[in-house]
């Protein structure tokens, strides 16, 4: 299977962020201005359409779908740089393909057989861990997520130029929030459903060592989660103040070095999920 191209950039130079000499950047509210696009055919196809798709599987690309899964882990800021060409060729910021909710539910299937497995369930009691892990884990949280940014990058981030300008684009999708939920979910989802699996029975022993490697498991995991969240709203021309998306990682270090006094995450989390004493 070949290295799919990811489209980084389209025709014109607002849409791609290059400027003179090839630089990256960000068009201005201005240059957004002067393009006068209509947002609201492309909100009302959103989620929407996702979900219309999800049965119409010849549709779905699912080799960028992989690619940009890979991407996320290794190099996130690439996949939000194709937001420009989502916005010139579909009149959304968000993609229309549901292959990649697809691939994460199957890997979270997979995850859960895995640990039903390690824990001896049942089939009945294995098809609801997938199950949980699918609907619950993922997509509720993830539609929780961006009900939550959706409003706090409405109400906070929006580029006050950019509304007194005439922009009409200065408004964050609902369906481009989900997107972002559902990227931040995948290396959550490595980190913590594959990651852990193999530490198990490690983490959840009674000694400092096993307390810290599981709590710095889940370090890395909040740390790429808001991290990949702040990269796919810093993308969006007329966000502004994008970094205080990434003020969640102040509390986040600080309750890590106090759960070291004594706190496991891993043992609360394994305890509260599988029964595991």
């Amino acid at each position: 299977m070949s290295n799919p191209i990811l489209p980084l950039s389209g025709p014109s130079s607002i849409y791609s962020g290059r400027g003179a000499g090839g630089m990256d950047r960000k068009p201005s509210s201005v240059e957004w201005a002067t393009l006068n696009v209509d947002m609201n055919d492309g909100r009302s196809r959103g989620l929407p359409l996702i979900l219309r798709r999800l049965t119409k599987f010849r549709s779905m690309d699912f080799e960028l779908a992989f690619w940009q899964l890979t991407y996320l882990v290794v190099a996130p800021r690439r996949v939000y740089k194709q937001t420009y060409h989502h916005k010139q060729t579909k009149n959304q910021w968000a993609r229309d393909d549901p292959a990649m909710l697809l691939l994460i539910a199957g890997c979270l299937a997979v995850a859960g057989v895995s640990w039903s497995i390690l824990y001896k369930y049942s089939i009945t009691e294995t098809i609801s861990t997938i199950l949980l892990m699918i609907f619950r884990d993922f997509l509720l949280s993830s539609l929780i997520i961006a009900f939550l940014f959706y409003i706090i990058s409405n109400k906070l981030l929006v580029s006050t130029l950019a509304a007194t300008t005439g922009v009409l684009d200065n408004k964050v999708e609902f369906s481009y929030s989900f997107d972002v939920a559902v990227n931040s979910f995948f290396p959550w989802f490595l980190s913590i459903y594959i990651g852990l699996l193999p530490l198990s029975t490690i983490v959840v022993k009674s000694n400092w060592i096993c307390l810290w490697v599981g709590n710095t498991l889940f370090l890395i995991a909040s740390v790429q989660y808001i991290y990949v969240t702040y990269l796919g709203y810093a993308a969006l021309p007329f966000i502004n103040r994008s970094e205080f998306l990434l003020s969640p990682l102040l509390p986040i270090f600080g309750g890590y070095l106090l759960s070291l006094l004594g706190f496991n995450i891993s043992k609360f989390v394994l305890d509260f999920y599988f029964g595991i004493q």
